[in-house]
């Protein structure tokens, strides 16, 4: 008999090609691009006003040691994962269950930022595993005054 053919993708009101799961909490004007994994399932905020490149997937679970474990260990991990107001995550980044990524920042495309990372606001972050690699307030605070 032939597998099973995958569901389609829940309706969502950010991207008919993101997929969303559980219940998260996502912040007005926040934009989500196509190909995206948003994983509510372990508590997941996102802030206002970020932005969500295509490919990227931010997580609030792990099966990683139910696996390794043979089933050993029998749960499904879940952590609560945090991303602050004016987020702009790039294309095909990660954000593991955990990671809290402070308000006005950037996770650079490619990045993989690891269970538990904590980044204070104005943060460029990139690399794998991502680190900070510097503050961008000056940066930010030199566009001048928002329009709206």
């Amino acid at each position: 008999m032939p597998p099973k053919a995958a569901e389609p993708l829940p309706a969502n009101p950010y991207n008919p090609l993101c997929w969303i799961t559980g219940t998260p909490s996502i912040g007005e004007g926040t934009w989500i691009g196509a190909f995206t994994l948003i994983d509510g399932l372990g508590g997941l905020a996102i802030g206002r006003g970020c932005n969500i490149s295509s490919g990227a997937q931010i997580l609030s679970h792990s099966t990683v040691l139910r696996c390794v474990s043979e089933r050993k260990h029998d749960k499904v991990d879940t952590k609560p994962t945090e991303i602050g107001n004016f987020v702009f995550i790039g294309a095909n980044a990660v954000v593991q269950m955990g990671a809290r990524i402070g308000d006005h920042s950037v996770v650079g495309s490619g990045a993989v930022v690891l269970e538990d990372f904590e980044a204070p606001p104005y943060s460029l972050i990139a690399g794998v595993p991502a680190r900070v690699v510097r503050n961008i307030k000056g940066e930010v605070d030199a566009c001048g005054t928002p329009l709206a």
